[in-house]
């Protein structure tokens, strides 16, 4: 074996050794008799797969105050400066921005992550810019892009076409945003056009579906119904869908069964939907995210995304899907004990099956590609936000951090003693 990591607690809860040859884990088990070149002591802390981040915009990311400030910290006014600043994009400052927050996600233990790219500009600059990255990227980070038309299929002018183009040159998925465009039925046209066009070139769809505080924004019912009718189960996902807090209870009964029924998995976005929405509310105010506990009730996959990092939308994050987790738990009242397990599946195992992941998990014959926490578990990995002690990517470590570690000096206690922050009995 090339590494032993010894003594790892796993999400499931059993203690094991995992064992690495080459590229791939070869070994999982109690007290592994094996000798490596290389032997990790975990000390019980756990080891989970990498984390995955379901939604986000890696073309906006660390744009934060170009070309001016979101005054107002609203969706339609990022929409509308993100306008502003297309014009001024500059490729090779693109790149920067997208390589740097990549170094960011690897500190994190996040390893995967499928961005959504705005193809409205003609030019296809940021979608050109963003494959340059994937490769970029590919040996420490599975990077999946979606043909995103930020201004609506239909209402700009020339978007489907930029879409085919953005699909031809490597994009992976296609995406939509039926609210956005004019009216309902221009938006459930646009799910049928899209839906469609994924069907015949056997591709996955992710839409921005329902990113509204209006209960008649129902596209997620269309978005299902065409996932059934073309047979795309499996492969589609419906994110955001934050206007469904605000439908009435008897609707929500009957359109769980129905996503549930059509295989469409859901992806919150907790930061930034309990930013976003009820911006219109005084009180009582509604909360914005999604019904997660009721999806997941219904069978539907749920993961969170992180959406945005210091973009046009959101002038706060850090590429830290444990913050995503910790803070969906909170606005989903998630906190009992399977529920915050659930949650950190939301960061993990849930969306990389949701982007179709081959390989992932710790198990023989998965790829090698973990994190090492400075955590007993998943809900103490989600309250402290745990320190990632190392990450692995195919077998070689790519990022170290110590633990989370303080030593006080307080009068009338032992002076200079270490104690590793928020672990309860740790020494």
């Amino acid at each position: 074996m090339d590494v032993v990591i010894r003594n790892a607690s796993l999400a499931d809860g059993r203690r094991v050794d995992i064992a690495i040859a080459g590229e791939r884990i070869a070994e999982v088990g109690p007290g592994l008799p094996l000798h490596a070149g290389q032997e990790i002591d975990a000390g019980g802390d756990l080891v989970s797969a990498p984390f995955v981040d379901a939604h986000f915009h890696m073309d906006a990311t660390l744009s934060y105050g170009l070309p001016r400030v979101n005054a107002s910290g609203t969706l339609l006014e990022g929409i509308a400066l993100w306008g502003e600043l297309k014009p001024q994009l500059a490729q090779e400052a693109l790149i920067g921005r997208a390589m740097q927050y990549c170094d960011w996600a690897v500190a994190r233990g996040l390893l995967a992550i499928r961005t959504h790219v705005d193809i409205c500009d003609a030019r296809l600059l940021a979608v050109e810019a963003l494959l340059e990255v994937k490769r970029r990227v590919a040996p420490y980070l599975d990077l999946q892009l979606v043909a995103f038309p930020q201004d609506g299929l239909l209402r700009s002018a020339g978007a489907f076409d930029n879409l085919k183009r953005a699909i031809a040159l490597g994009v992976d998925v296609v995406g939509g945003i039926p609210h956005f465009e004019r009216t309902m039925a221009q938006g459930a046209e646009s799910v049928r056009l899209l839906c469609e066009f994924a069907a015949e070139r056997g591709l996955m769809v992710d839409m921005h579906c329902d990113e509204s505080d209006d209960p008649l924004s129902r596209h997620i019912e269309t978005l299902a119904a065409e996932t059934l009718r073309l047979g795309l189960q499996g492969r589609v996902a419906g994110s955001h869908l934050t206007s469904m807090h605000s439908m009435d209870n008897y609707y929500v009964s009957k359109l769980l069964p129905l996503i549930a029924e059509s295989g469409v998995a859901a992806i919150a976005n907790p930061l930034i939907n309990i930013t976003l929405q009820g911006r219109h509310d005084t009180y009582p105010k509604r909360r914005g995210m999604t019904r997660v506990p009721e999806l997941l009730a219904a069978g539907v996959p749920v993961a969170f995304g992180h959406d945005c990092v210091m973009d046009p939308w959101y002038g706060l994050g850090s590429g830290d899907m444990l913050e995503v987790a910790h803070m969906g738990l909170h606005v989903a009242q998630m906190t009992g004990q399977d529920a915050m397990r659930a949650c950190f599946r939301a960061i993990t195992e849930t969306p990389a099956r949701i982007l179709g992941l081959q390989g992932y998990g710790i198990a023989p014959g998965c790829h090698a590609d973990l994190v090492l926490l400075d955590a007993g578990d998943p809900v103490e990995a989600i309250r402290l936000r745990a320190a990632r002690r190392l990450v692995m990517r195919r077998g070689r470590v790519v990022s170290e951090a110590p633990p989370a570690r303080a030593r006080l000096r307080l009068p009338g206690r032992p002076d200079g003693v270490d104690f590793r922050l928020g672990r309860a009995n740790q020494a």
